[in-house]
């Protein structure tokens, strides 16, 4: 049954291809990124060579790997029209999975698999699958059940919890946060009402081992953050106070967005309340009021109200949009909604009408995606333009908020040589306040004749030979950022001069020299791997300690060696 709902939430896809939502294009640039750096041998990349039209950014620092790899190794074995596809059905399963996993614990099969399926085509769900094609937090949807389970359920399940909080920081960091801030309440008000302080423990232990596993991608995306504009990730349109519900603020399209997930919004929360009232019939469910109360903190979330809240718990600003709490919304929606099923006769002739109800519902909620969700490719954003783009070196326009600080991407010229030569610092240089990112013409009087011969220009590697007949300064087709090293005939350039826009300048004398420019692994990469490393230890430690416990039965290794008189 929940592979049939999936099947029914996948139909638009399935008839009029791939929706090309608000970052679609993010995605599907990041995925052919990746393929192209593995064919380049290059297993975990850190830069992307594409964005800022070939200047590159350092995109995959920041933005978690997860989505990406999964993405791109879709991509490498399918053809990239069905990539979208399968990417969204992959996440639908995993979702309706993981819930089903979750909801067992605490409801009958049944009841636990039409939950499920209320999960997977709960509005919030197809809205982020289609109207706004975000692929992460799609995907960071699995996890969230898992998140609550093995951090509510009497078991022991520490390691459980560690692992579903490393994979949910692996993979969407706006989930993760929301996750986080979640256990907070469930745990909490759980503990107080039964009295159990090991819940508090528990996740007080799996939480640090969760992100020291993750650390060899958050410890960089941490640090790093002061060498790039990470702010202009909430700047304005993209801050909270824009984002409540219903709010306006006369920009057309975010106005639209804001309007569509403000009514789901409404929806979802009305259907959670209607469901708890009816839920109320159960007696024995405990788990009912820490997640009304989770409820009711995410319905303050969504209104002006939850302002302060917004501005001092950390990090909880960098969600820009209140209305993501309806992915976790949608776990206690559904949760309260196989509840409410509970306790009924479960004769063949209802558990048919209920299956036929779901089968009615997943089928709306599919044609109303079909009408209202699925966006429509412009000729430059379907999928074999921007194939095109990419195999024709063309590049892409740059992500704001992975800006090297303190320049400006939209200086950066299109069709820019891999090197020029130029008399000053800050020679052929546009101006964005006129144009943003205007084509190179190469008519520019600083610029000064030169013989460039290019020996490798991968993603993470370059070299060239130049020779000039003046002294000068050589202007890469590269974002100047600290992690690269730049070698001049075999010396590493200090304090090379910056420019506007940001790209890597080397002075240069008259004659031959030697360019080589490597992106390296700096200090902070190597001890997010370390601190990775030593979590992952611990954590198979702790996890064989806690499964001796549970089974205490399991014979040793050393009973089992033979005895000899």
């Amino acid at each position: 049954m929940m592979l049939a709902v999936v099947g029914i939430a996948l139909l638009p896809l399935a008839w009029r291809g791939p929706s090309c939502g608000h970052d679609f294009d993010f995605h599907l640039e990041s995925w052919l990124e990746i393929v192209r750096q593995w064919h380049q041998g290059v297993l975990y990349p850190h830069w992307a060579a594409s964005p800022n039209f070939g200047a590159g950014e350092p995109r995959f620092v920041f933005y978690p790997p997860a989505s990406w790899m999964l993405g791109a190794l879709l991509g490498a074995v399918l053809p990239w029209t069905w990539t979208p596809l399968a990417f969204t059905l992959i996440a639908l399963v995993l979702l309706a999975a993981c819930f089903f996993r979750m909801a067992r614990e605490w409801m009958p099969l049944d009841d636990a698999a039409l939950a499920a399926c209320l999960y997977v085509v709960n509005p919030y769900v197809l809205f982020v699958a289609y109207e706004r094609t975000a692929y992460a937090e799609l995907l960071a949807g699995a996890w969230l059940p898992l998140l609550v389970l093995y951090a509510m359920r009497a078991k022991p399940s520490a390691m459980r919890l560690a692992l579903v909080v490393c994979l949910l920081w692996l993979t969407n960091a706006p989930a993760a946060v929301m996750g986080c801030y979640a256990l907070v309440v469930l745990v909490g008000v759980t503990a107080l009402m039964e009295r159990n302080w090991r819940l508090i423990a528990r996740s007080a232990v799996a939480v640090p081992l969760g992100l020291g596993m993750s650390a060899f991608y958050l410890v960089p995306a941490i640090y790093e953050q002061k060498w790039v504009e990470i702010r202009r990730a909430i700047a304005e349109g993209m801050r909270v106070e824009d984002s409540f519900l219903f709010e306006h603020t006369g920009e057309a399209f975010h106005d639209q967005v804001l309007h569509s997930a403000s009514w789901i919004a409404v929806a979802m929360l009305a259907i959670t309340l209607a469901s708890w009232l009816l839920s109320l019939r159960v007696k024995s469910a405990k788990w009912r009021i820490p997640f009304a109360a989770l409820a009711v903190a995410i319905a303050v979330l969504l209104t002006h109200v939850s302002d302060p809240a917004w501005r001092y718990i950390p990090e909880l600003r960098f969600l820009q949009f209140p209305w993501r709490w309806l992915l976790v919304l949608g776990i206690v929606m559904a949760a309260f909604a196989g509840l409410a099923m509970r306790g009924t006769a479960s004769s063949r002739r209802r558990i048919l009408w209920r299956t036929s109800a779901v089968f009615v519902m997943a089928a709306s909620l599919s044609a109303l995606t079909w009408t209202q969700f699925w966006q429509p490719c412009d000729d430059e954003d379907n999928v074999t333009a921007q194939r095109a783009s990419f195999a024709s070196d063309e590049g892409f326009e740059g992500t704001d908020e992975y800006t090297v600080t303190p320049a400006d991407n939209g200086d950066i010229q299109r069709d820019m040589p891999e090197i020029r030569l130029v008399t000053r610092p800050d020679g052929d240089e546009a101006d964005s306040s006129v144009k943003e990112n205007p084509e190179w013409d190469g008519k520019s009087p600083d610029l000064q004749p030169s013989q460039v011969q290019i020996r490798r220009w991968n993603v993470e590697h370059m070299t060239a030979a130049v020779r000039t007949k003046a002294s000068g300064f050589l202007v890469l087709r590269v974002t100047d950022y600290p992690a690269w090293r730049v070698l001049l005939n075999g010396g590493e350039v200090h304090n090379p001069p910056r420019r506007d826009d940001g790209l890597i300048t080397i002075p240069v004398a008259a004659g031959d020299s030697l360019v080589d420019v490597r992106y390296r692994a700096t200090p902070d990469m190597w001890a997010g791997r370390i601190v990775s490393v030593l979590a992952l230890v611990i954590w198979i430690g702790l996890y064989l300690l806690e499964v001796r416990k549970r089974h205490p039965e399991t014979v040793s290794w050393s009973e089992c060696k033979p005895k000899f008189q």
